[in-house]
């Protein structure tokens, strides 16, 4: 059964607990010894007014596909036509399914206009796909190790991926054949990346040592060495006032300009495997195995945890909201996906 988290009526805050139990309309592979290297992200999904068709992709220590706990892509169409009340019993309907590769598929994202899809794994290498038909447009094979992460650029044809062999690597969407340049400079394996909303030229990365770099994308060069980020890194959608930064079982929020730490999220009990912003860049969500958390960077109220949600038998590892209704998040497990209604 799936519990709903919604804002109290009276308009008070606090944090709503939640809990998960059993399958939700999915099903699953049983799960084996897990690494954060092993998780699939969730992706990024198209905005909305794209050409495309909303889509969301789910998976959790999966070889060999890039797809949902049962090998599929889902359609969200279901999701966005009811009247948003998460206790009816959404179903995802499956769009279409694609072998990505012969080892696990670790990391994955939508370009912003929807069209492309970027997976990357334990394979060493990254894949473009034409979101609409599934089909490869190219494969992507300079790094040496396992791709930890990969994002496009929100507001240029350009694609980065961070690997175990501790380097970043910036791609041409439109022309992929080789790298456009090769970030050097970590001393450990780079778990994330991610591009800054507003600069163009800025890049950040994060490796499994703590080490957070700014890199700028003109010259190639290193602008900032800090501290902070072990498993991710993302920056707040349009604003990018803040990064979030993940380490451990703490995310720090961190002002973007100076690297101040603003805030730091404390509760979860063991290793925070992913973390997202809604795309307002006013939530956060943040999830460990047994649990997730949506916290706020609202005015007034920043950095307090608005809900907490635990699972009873199953484990959580990715999470998305909906571009649309950003109320909306869908949780990856390993078992099942879940959605729920974060307001």
């Amino acid at each position: 059964m799936l519990f709903m988290a919604s804002k109290n009526q009276t308009g008070r805050k606090g944090r709503q607990p939640v809990s998960f139990s059993g399958p939700f309309n999915s099903t699953g592979t049983t799960p084996s010894t897990h690494t954060p290297g092993d998780v699939m992200s969730m992706s990024a999904l198209p905005r909305s007014g794209s050409s495309s068709k909303p889509v969301m992709t789910f998976g959790v220590d999966i070889t060999s596909t890039l797809t949902s706990p049962s090998n599929q892509l889902w359609n969200d169409k279901d999701l966005v036509q009811v009247d948003m009340d998460v206790c009816q019993g959404f179903k995802f309907t499956e769009v279409n399914y694609v072998r990505a590769s012969t080892s696990k598929v670790v990391c994955c994202h939508f370009s912003s206009d929807g069209k492309l899809l970027a997976s990357g794994g334990h394979d060493k290498k990254a894949v473009l796909w034409y979101a609409d038909t599934l089909k490869p447009k190219a494969s992507l094979e300079e790094h040496s190790f396992v791709i930890a992460d990969v994002r496009f650029s929100p507001s240029m044809a350009r694609l980065a991926t961070s690997s175990f062999d501790k380097t970043v690597k910036l791609w041409d969407a439109d022309n992929p054949g080789y790298s456009l340049r090769t970030f050097t400079g970590h001393s450990a394996g780079v778990t994330s990346l991610d591009f800054h909303p507003n600069k163009e030229d800025l890049i950040c990365s994060c490796a499994v040592d703590g080490e957070i770099r700014y890199w700028s994308i003109i010259n190639g060069n290193c602008a900032r060495v800090f501290k902070g980020g072990t498993t991710q890194v993302r920056f707040q959608p349009h604003l990018g006032r803040y990064l979030a930064a993940a380490a451990e079982n703490v995310v720090s929020i961190l002002d973007a300009e100076t690297q101040t730490c603003q805030h730091l999220l404390k509760g979860h009990t063991g290793t925070i495997y992913y973390i997202c912003w809604d795309p307002s860049g006013e939530l956060l969500a943040s999830v460990s195995k047994d649990s997730v958390r949506v916290w706020t960077l609202r005015s007034g109220s920043e950095g307090e945890c608005l809900h907490e949600l635990s699972c009873n038998g199953n484990v959580f590892y990715s999470c998305v909201f909906h571009p649309t209704y950003s109320t909306l998040l869908v949780i990856g497990c390993y078992q099942t996906s879940h959605l729920c209604c974060c307001i």
